[in-house]
């Protein structure tokens, strides 16, 4: 059965330790009851992600973690297939970022797109070389539905910055990180979000200092792409940003869209 039937939500979300937020995540998947949702930053092992207790939540579950740091997971309503934790190229690389699976005749990606640190540092340069890579890997998906989620650690324009002086040129903001994004979209992918009409000063990240939430100094860094085919199909998208609020969140809000036949 095909998960595109009349309805699907695919949901990213940049949770900032699933074992820290793990009742949050479930409490989430029982009010809302998305298809899909891709995670970024797990910061958990393989051996420690909770595969059962999703299973028996009704979420089939693919993950690629790492103790601390990174890590990414698919959750789908649908069995996830064709299950690939790495980018296609297979160069060997320790960061866990990216893990892409086909839940129905969608092929998911969930990603984690380094934050590059300082414009011009080797940090910076890792994270243009990895835009690269993740361009010429989608360039390869042919003729099929696809949705690359995640958390792109770039607001692609100055509508995605609460204050576009204060950032210009920063990082998250600088030139090469947009023009990175762009040529990523250039493959033929959407940024769902700007599909529909949005209120001004909508963000999925916020600093958890100087009160930033509260005062809606943001960025939106995170998003759902889809390509060409998909993306027709797209009814409607947002930001989820009450699941901001409350005791300990995520810096992170989901971002998600709905797709139709």
């Amino acid at each position: 059965m095909s998960l595109v039937t009349s309805w699907m939500r695919i949901v990213s979300w940049n949770i900032n330790s699933l074992r820290k937020r793990q009742d949050r995540l479930f409490e989430w998947l029982e009010q809302t009851k998305p298809d899909v949702v891709c995670l970024q930053e797990t910061k958990c092992p393989d051996d420690q992600f909770p595969a059962l207790a999703l299973q028996s939540a009704g979420y089939d579950s693919a993950y690629h973690g790492e103790k601390s740091y990174n890590g990414v997971a698919i959750l789908s309503k649908t069995k996830l297939t064709e299950v690939r934790a790495s980018l296609c190229d297979e160069i060997a690389d320790p960061q866990a970022r990216v893990l892409a699976a086909n839940s129905g005749n969608v092929r998911v990606y969930s990603i984690y797109a380094p934050n590059g640190q300082a414009v011009g540092s080797p940090a910076y340069k890792y994270k243009l070389e990895w835009y690269s890579r993740l361009r010429d890997c989608l360039k390869k998906e042919g003729n099929v539905d696809v949705a690359v989620c995640g958390d792109f650690n770039v607001a692609p324009e100055d509508a995605d910055v609460h204050d576009p002086s204060l950032w210009h040129g920063a990082i998250m903001c600088s030139a090469d990180e947009r023009a990175a994004f762009r040529a990523l979209c250039e493959t033929g992918l959407r940024d769902t979000l700007r599909l529909h009409s949005q209120p001004p000063g909508v963000f999925t990240w916020w600093d958890y200092r100087m009160l930033a939430f509260p005062k809606n100094r943001g960025l939106r860094i995170d998003a759902v792409l889809a390509n060409d085919g998909l993306a027709k199909k797209c009814t409607a998208s947002g930001v989820d940003r009450d699941l901001r609020k409350g005791k300990d969140p995520s810096d992170h809000a989901p971002i998600w869209a709905e797709f139709e036949e």
